[in-house]
């Protein structure tokens, strides 16, 4: 007796040996037992999971003898003709081949006849999406209205191709891809009976590269007995499959979420090297990515994961590193490179590009969390009262470079809608060079740091190739933290925000340990960077970046100052020897809110979202017009 294929030996002869489609036998059998059998049933699915074979054991229980049954005999002797493709009253017709219009009116001719031996003349057409429109209008009124001995069993892996007159005709079974853990078991009962040894990971290896596909995975095992002999390990799987294998996928997972570029490189490289196939590792990636996702959201009791034990320890590790929203954008990253990955021509490029995409999406900030910030910073006025500089000191810091500049300071003004609204912070004249004014909004920084700042003269050098600002005796905290400040770039208006809401806690063994509100957004990649660039500028150190959060520091209720109506604005506008404080009172009750309009559109804070966003005010309305 010739060789026969696994896939041909193994096949199911029953409803109870079909693996992972139970929705569809069950509902057969009930059928069969009811006596609720229609004339007309399409068999739609990937392929390899079952439909052809689902039709014949159909067509067996039909035409058993004493049928229909479900508990037929297989040593029945109609039950062997079906099975071996000799039966007159079961036709199995190839849709591809026999597409035209003439073999559609030879079936509707033959159809009429009754059949020979069995109860019902029964027609299996495979792949039925493949006759042409004109064949199909053939079968039309045959289906609907065939004889009562005449049952029709269409099966197809694109049912969207079929004319919804013939859908509409028949009843429909979608078999689904079957899961990776009924094929494992197959295999393993199969392996054997053929006296096979196979590892567990690679019996997983097979089912991950069969894609739920049985018959796939049969003749995949086949190939890998030819290859292997009566022993087979998941390395051979995995260079038959061109598969990573799932240590090192674990290790490129890690390297993502860890945003390790160098490591994320290196081990592409490794599976690039050893011929595995980019597509399926980005299609192995994207599926582990969804695993942890579903872990994420629902935990590892929802049933929705169909993964090892190992897999779940790593899931379970993993999940410390990363939250929902920034797997979601990894997760859009790598389904957009799915789709594009037939067009480019370099793969290789293309998955590294992806990669670096992939771990800039992890430490992406969302637009609602800029939005909040943003919010945030404008809710907190930052006003402060001004320092008092003795004339002699004050001399002393006019000297220097003007490297700390005065904070901005917005007073929001509120009056009655009789009262003219005052200019807000009103320009100063200058004074002469030889005179110093008694009050000067100018932040004084410790002596220590002020005698140790650059001069602005000179031509202007890289950061990192300056000299430290401040020598090793000066290096306290608050200078420290004063410079860096001062040393921030203008770009990065968002870090400080961020860091005027902050205060420096410790400064120990080249650490900076920074406190800063629960709302504020420091520990980025991109946040670190720059201050430890500015820090190394500063102490000509690598310094050591610690982030506390402090519920103290949280963003608290603005408080609006206002001008009282009995105070005129010269005597508001004047301040006193030692500090500003302006003159607080509460508005009236019933009194509208007036928008300075001018005051608003030079506020700092807007003018560094413009600047963030790339945009620009189209217009400015008040709480009146508004509504």
């Amino acid at each position: 007796m010739s060789y026969q294929v696994i896939a041909r030996k193994y096949r199911p002869q029953r409803f109870a040996d079909v693996v992972g489609q139970e929705h569809v036998t069950t509902t057969l059998a009930n059928a069969i037992r009811l006596g609720r059998i229609a004339h007309g049933y399409l068999f739609c699915g990937p392929r390899g999971t079952g439909k052809t074979t689902l039709a014949r054991i159909f067509a067996k229980a039909l035409n058993c003898t004493g049928g229909p049954s479900v508990e037929f005999d297989d040593a029945d002797p109609r039950v062997k003709e079906i099975t071996e493709g000799r039966s007159l009253d079961v036709l199995e017709i190839d849709g591809a081949s026999n597409n035209g219009v003439d073999q559609v009116r030879e079936l509707r001719d033959t159809a009429k006849f009754a059949p020979a031996s069995g109860k019902y003349k029964i027609y299996i057409i495979d792949e039925v999406h493949m006759l042409s429109t004109a064949a199909f209008n053939a079968l039309l009124k045959t289906l609907e209205e065939p004889p009562p001995h005449v049952k029709f069993l269409f099966a197809t892996t694109d049912p969207e191709k079929v004319l919804p007159t013939i859908l509409s005709r028949c009843q429909r079974f979608d078999l689904r891809r079957i899961p990776a853990a009924l094929i494992v078991k197959h295999l393993a009962w199969i392996a054997e009976q053929e006296k096979v040894s196979i590892d567990p990971d690679a019996l997983l290896a097979i089912a991950r590269g069969a894609d739920g596909g049985m018959r796939d995975a049969e003749s995949t095992l086949d190939q890998l007995i030819s290859f292997c002999g009566d022993r087979i390990v998941e390395s051979d799987v995995l260079s038959m499959f061109g598969l990573a294998a799932r240590a090192q996928l674990m290790q490129l997972v890690d390297a993502l979420l860890e945003g390790d570029i160098a490591t994320t490189l290196r081990l592409l490289e490794e599976l690039t090297s050893s011929g595995k196939d980019l597509g399926r590792l980005l299609a192995d990636l994207l599926n582990h990515f969804r695993n942890l996702l579903l872990f994420l959201v629902s935990g590892s009791e929802a049933g929705l994961l169909n993964v090892s034990e190992a897999e779940m320890g790593a899931l379970t590790r993993q999940a410390k590193h990363i939250d929902a929203d920034a797997l979601t954008r990894v997760m859009e990253v790598l389904s957009a490179a799915e789709g594009r990955q037939r067009e480019v021509a370099s793969k290789r490029i293309f998955m590294e590009v992806t990669l670096l995409k992939v771990i800039q999406a992890r430490e992406a900030t969302s637009l609602d969390a800029v939005l909040k910030q943003l919010k945030a910073m404008r809710d907190q006025v930052p006003a402060g009262p001004a320092v008092a500089v003795p004339a002699a000191s004050a001399t002393k810091v006019n000297s220097l470079a003007p490297v700390v500049p005065p904070a901005p300071v917005v007073t929001p003004t509120v009056v009655a809608p009789t009262v003219a609204s005052p200019p807000v912070n009103p320009p100063l004249p200058k004074p002469p060079a030889a005179s110093v004014p008694s009050v000067a909004p100018v932040v004084n920084p410790p002596a220590a740091a002020v005698s140790s700042l650059p001069t602005p003269s000179g031509p202007a050098k890289s950061p990192l190739d300056s000299a430290p600002l401040l020598s090793e005796s000066s290096q306290t905290i608050e200078a420290i933290w004063q410079v860096l400040m001062a040393q921030l770039p203008h770009s990065e208006g968002l870090l400080r925000a961020a860091l005027q809401q902050s205060r420096a806690e410790s400064w120990l063994r080249e650490t900076l340990t920074i406190a800063h509100p629960p709302e504020a957004y420091l520990d980025t990649a991109r946040n670190i960077g720059t201050l430890q660039t500015v820090l190394q500028t500063i102490t000509g150190k690598r310094v050591t970046l610690r982030f506390v959060v402090s519920e103290s520091l949280s963003v608290p209720e603005p408080v609006v100052p206002v001008l009282s109506p009995a105070t005129s604005p010269r005597e508001s506008a004047r301040p006193s020897a030692s500090e500003v404080k302006p003159t607080e009172a509460k508005p009236k009750a019933g009194a509208p809110v007036l928008l300075n309009k001018d005051e608003f559109l030079n506020d700092p804070l807007i003018r560094q979202a413009l600047e963030v966003f790339k945009g620009r005010i189209m217009e400015v309305r008040g709480p009146a017009e508004a509504s």
